[in-house]
């Protein structure tokens, strides 16, 4: 297990998707009842919801909104929403992954599409670039949880893999079955986490000028702002210096 990597880019501008609470509130409330839907209504009882919860929560989602997402589950009201995975490039050979919930296919590959390919991008079939990522368990913490040998620690001690921690928090990833179990055993030394999900972690980095990097962040800014997608991972790596000149 690593304590560190330069991991902390692909998450990039999420304090800038923080902003868009409307938007984030949609998505949250989609995840919740489709995850209710998959399963039991009761959070403790189905993994999927609870961390859909946890995740609303980090976000200062309302009570009551997070309970109407459910609600509307156990009801059967509302769309029927599946789920689909996009896959291509972006701007500097990145490769993207574009996770999306939708109650309309066409809709969304138009929509996705149109976003890469007006953005220098370009989708390709699926596992063109999936196989250039894990399939892992993915928990998150804010940088109050713990120091890094703190957070460190407790993950080793809960049977996690791989530790990576910078000044935003700490991400904790775990294999694909232990997500849960790792979790249970993390809650009560570090705390409730701000999220734990499957993921999709890259297993080399591609390292991204500025002028790609400045074209690749509008792409993803743009996918974020589509109701549909729910999240977009990639492989790419950006300095602190280029990050600093895109401000």
């Amino acid at each position: 297990m690593a304590g560190h990597s330069k991991y902390k880019n692909i998450m990039y501008r999420k304090g800038a998707q923080d902003k868009k609470r409307s938007a984030a509130f949609s998505k949250l409330s989609r995840e919740i009842t489709v995850a209710a839907k998959m399963g039991t209504p009761d959070p403790d009882m189905n993994p999927r919801l609870r961390a859909a919860v946890n995740a609303a929560k980090a976000q200062s989602m309302p009570k009551d909104n997070i309970q109407r997402a459910i609600d509307k589950a156990e009801r059967g009201d509302g769309e029927n929403y599946e789920e689909i995975r996009y896959e291509g490039f972006g701007p500097g050979g990145v490769s993207l992954i574009i996770e999306a919930l939708t109650d309309n296919r066409n809709r969304t590959a138009t929509n996705v599409r149109v976003a890469v390919s007006k953005n220098g991008g370009n989708l390709g079939a699926s596992g063109s670039v999936s196989h250039g990522f894990d399939r892992m368990g993915l928990i998150s913490y804010p940088a109050s949880a713990g120091d890094a040998d703190t957070v460190f620690e407790a993950a080793l001690e809960a049977g996690a893999e791989d530790v990576e921690s910078g000044d935003d928090g700490h991400e904790i990833w775990t294999s694909n079955e232990a997500l849960h179990e790792v979790v249970k055993a993390l809650t009560p030394v570090l705390g409730e986490p701000e999220g734990a999900k499957l993921a999709w972690k890259p297993q080399t980095m591609v390292e991204v000028g500025e002028d790609d990097a400045g074209l690749l962040f509008k792409l993803i800014d743009v996918l974020d702002e589509d109701d549909d997608v729910q999240q977009v991972w990639g492989n790419y790596d950006v300095s602190d210096a280029v990050l600093e000149k895109l401000g």
